[in-house]
């Protein structure tokens, strides 16, 4: 681990206290051993989160609706966000994602290994920024926006994000070093097998929220591999395969209950995985 260990100060106050808040919150119900009040069901089978069930109010314009009628109207609720910079990202993915078993660390997304918050930088052992849908593949860069949403930016080692690079998601490749289960190739990445429907429906979400009308590319999958610089990621059929072998699990419904604290949306198919089929058919 670096030696150079860096705490950046929270840039936005409000945004520190709401963070400090949701870490409490997901931190007692860890403690308890009990699952965060997303996982459990509404009066109608649907989504429950503090006192609210989402499908009678945030979803409300989407139940019932399916194909491109359903991607339109989830696409109108999940875009009223709080949009962060990319400094606040930092501060942000260590609310998000911090370890249940040790609130000092986050948990690495493809290399799953619990690493220290303060750890945070560029150095070879260091953590950062992982633009899971890749920001050249409609060089959206780190703008406000696509570039700083955290419903797919995610904690990672340093060498790994590298090895990861801008490759598209497909199954195969070698192993990767300090990444155990994940692989690489030439045009693929394929993550360990407790992240691959996170990391499906992170891309999903990233295709249903950015559909070219507030300025930025039109992103959607395909089933492709070296996508380059098009606005587009792949391979859609194994993403939706991973959807379905690797559902949300307690870790990733607790994540989007945090986000929503600070960034005010949700990813819709951690709570309604079943979505993605209705859309991509």
């Amino acid at each position: 681990m670096s030696a150079h260990h860096r705490q950046r100060p929270w840039r936005r106050p409000v945004l520190s206290v709401v963070v400090i808040a949701a870490v409490a919150a997901s931190t007692v119900a860890y403690a308890s051993g009990a699952e965060p009040p997303s996982a459990r069901g509404g009066a109608n089978g649907g989504t429950y989160y503090d006192g609210t069930y989402y499908d009678d109010t945030y979803y409300d314009g989407a139940i019932g609706k399916t194909g491109a009628e359903l991607k339109n109207a989830l696409h109108r609720i999940i875009s009223e966000q709080t949009k962060l910079s990319y400094d606040d990202v930092w501060d942000a993915l260590k609310a998000t994602d911090e370890d249940p078993e040790n609130p000092d660390n986050v948990v690495l997304l493809y290399s799953g290994r619990s690493q220290a918050k303060d750890t945070n930088g560029g150095g070879a052992n260091d953590w950062n920024r992982e633009h899971v849908w890749a920001k050249s593949h409609g060089d959206f860069g780190t703008a406000t926006g696509p570039g700083t949403d955290i419903h797919h930016l995610r904690p990672e080692d340093v060498t790994v994000n590298s090895t990861r690079g801008n490759l598209d998601f497909d199954k195969g490749g070698d192993a990767v070093d300090e990444a155990p289960g994940s692989r690489s190739d030439g045009d693929s990445f394929e993550p360990r097998d407790a992240v691959k429907g996170d990391v499906a429906r992170m891309i999903l979400y990233m295709a249903v929220r950015y559909d070219g009308s507030d300025g930025f590319p039109d992103l959607e999958p395909n089933d492709e591999v070296d996508n380059g610089s098009a606005p587009a990621m792949g391979r859609l059929s194994v993403l939706k395969q991973w959807n379905d072998q690797d559902p949300p699990d307690t870790f990733e419904k607790s994540r989007n209950d945090r986000i929503f604290t600070i960034q005010k949306n949700r990813n819709p198919f951690v709570d309604h995985p079943e979505w993605v089929a209705e859309i991509w058919k």
